[in-house]
């Protein structure tokens, strides 16, 4: 493997080891009924992976795909919805699959946006937890890691669509 990129904050089996402890407590909260899983393109696919090998429901899968705009890391409030569901998830459990939560500004904008199409409930698991940057009233249901204001790359997360694949996360310093 090539050089560590940036100091490593979590190791591929810290947060595979998480998704299993994440994947069983969704499980139990809903025993006998069936999930419908939605990620969030790009950045929550690795994550998305490792959630879905613990989650023992029965389970549907579909993606997303939703950004804010705004000049450089600050986001306008303004989301746009580039790929929507394909399925219906009218009295449905839907659990949305996130990298990371940081303004909470687009997620907060996908929750409202798919509550209006009347699911049975509609929960939020994140890999990691950025509270210090939060600009709205929103909170994880489930959360792999809480993390500070640090720049994060790999396991999904990228800086200029590079470093997605990296097997760990890591922070570059400024």
């Amino acid at each position: 493997m090539s050089e560590v990129k940036g100091k490593i904050l979590f190791t591929k089996e810290q947060i595979e080891a998480r998704a299993a402890e994440l994947g069983a407590q969704i499980s139990k909260d809903y025993e006998g009924e069936e999930v419908y899983i939605v990620g969030t393109l790009r950045g929550a696919v690795m994550w998305m992976a490792d959630m879905m090998k613990y989650i023992t429901n029965d389970a549907e899968i579909d993606f997303m795909m939703a950004s804010s705009y705004g000049s450089g890391t600050t986001t306008s409030g303004v989301v746009k919805v580039k790929k929507d569901l394909e399925g219906d998830i009218y009295n449905k459990n839907v659990i949305i699959i996130e990298d990371i939560v940081d303004t909470g500004t687009t997620l907060k904008h996908l929750k409202a946006y798919l509550a209006d199409r009347n699911p049975k409930s509609i929960k939020i698991c994140t890999m990691l937890d950025k509270p210090s940057r939060r600009l709205v009233d929103l909170k994880a249901d489930y959360v792999g890691f809480e993390i500070d204001n640090l720049f994060v790359i790999g396991y999904g997360l990228d800086y200029d669509q590079k470093y997605r694949n990296l097997p760990y996360i890591s922070y570059l310093e400024g």
